[in-house]
């Protein structure tokens, strides 16, 4: 259940222009992230104009893929500060209290059982979703936990063990949406190092049209694209997805993409627009 995810927004700026290129064998593929605009445009598709909710890129704010953030770069904060190991202070496994050093041979600092000698080790979490269209309108839930309370959001989750990111997706979509649905692709995977986070929506269809709310949401509704209440979403991590996937469509389909979410210094915790997308990269 997604109860206590992301508290992070975009900035008023999509700073989202890099390019990696990869060599295989004689032909090189390449993997250019094109510096969206979304500013307002006229229609996304060619038969019904639609206004929709707009921003601007900016400035890269980090270093190419595959080279070593610069030091000031939100990037590198981010990872830096994404989780205080100093609030871990007794072991999980015997209950031995715990010393902060870094350890021989690592970089990070670490919670150490002064007991028993393990290292609590803090990995990201996983959270899965989906964004459903069905006839031209996507499906949203409106909150009823916090974060987030009463703001709209895809249906999305933390993975479980035991079960694919798909399955983890269609699941989460019947707990919050009371949907069944058909997960179609990959649509976008979006890395937050801050809360340590990282988001796989994936593009799915209604197998029917029955849909409700569950313990979770407050209302589900069918939004038509050009109203798509973006004003009051709950994640930056939704916005992000939207926009994307509203901008792949004024381009013809949509692709795969991957980014990362860096908030932006000193902004509150509830402007979900206060961040830089870096490392944007799609086919």
């Amino acid at each position: 259940m997604l109860k206590a995810v992301q508290i992070l927004g975009w900035s008023s700026g999509l700073t989202i222009s890099q390019r990696l290129t990869k060599t295989r064998k004689s032909s090189t593929v390449s993997f250019i992230s094109t510096s969206l605009n979304l500013s307002t445009f006229s229609s996304v598709t060619s038969s019904s104009p639609r206004r929709i909710f707009s921003f601007n890129p900016t400035r890269m704010s980090s270093s190419l893929p595959g080279s070593d953030p610069v030091a000031n770069s939100p990037a590198f904060v981010s990872v830096q500060s994404a989780v205080d190991v100093r609030k871990i202070k007794f072991c999980q496994w015997c209950g031995g209290p715990t010393k902060h050093e870094i350890p021989d041979g690592e970089e990070k600092l670490r919670a150490i059982c002064t007991h028993c000698g393990k290292i609590a080790y803090q990995n990201p979490k996983m959270v899965v979703g989906c964004l459903i269209e069905h006839e031209e309108k996507i499906l949203l839930c409106k909150r009823n936990i916090q974060p987030s309370h009463g703001l709209w959001t895809l249906p999305a989750g933390y993975l479980e063990v035991g079960e694919s990111a798909a399955q983890g997706a269609m699941r989460e979509t019947w707990e919050e949406a009371g949907a069944t649905v058909e997960v179609i692709s990959p649509f976008a995977q979006l890395d937050i190092p801050l809360i340590g986070q990282t988001y796989v929506i994936f593009l799915a269809k209604l197998k029917n049209l029955h849909f409700a709310p569950g313990p979770e949401s407050l209302e589900c509704r069918l939004f038509a694209l050009d109203e798509i209440p973006f004003d009051s979403l709950a994640f930056s991590s939704i916005y992000v997805t939207l926009n994307l996937y509203l901008e792949d469509l004024k381009n013809g389909k949509p692709k795969f993409h991957y980014g990362t979410i860096n908030k932006r210094p000193g902004s509150s915790p509830s402007d979900i627009r206060a961040f830089s997308l870096d490392y944007h990269l799609q086919p």
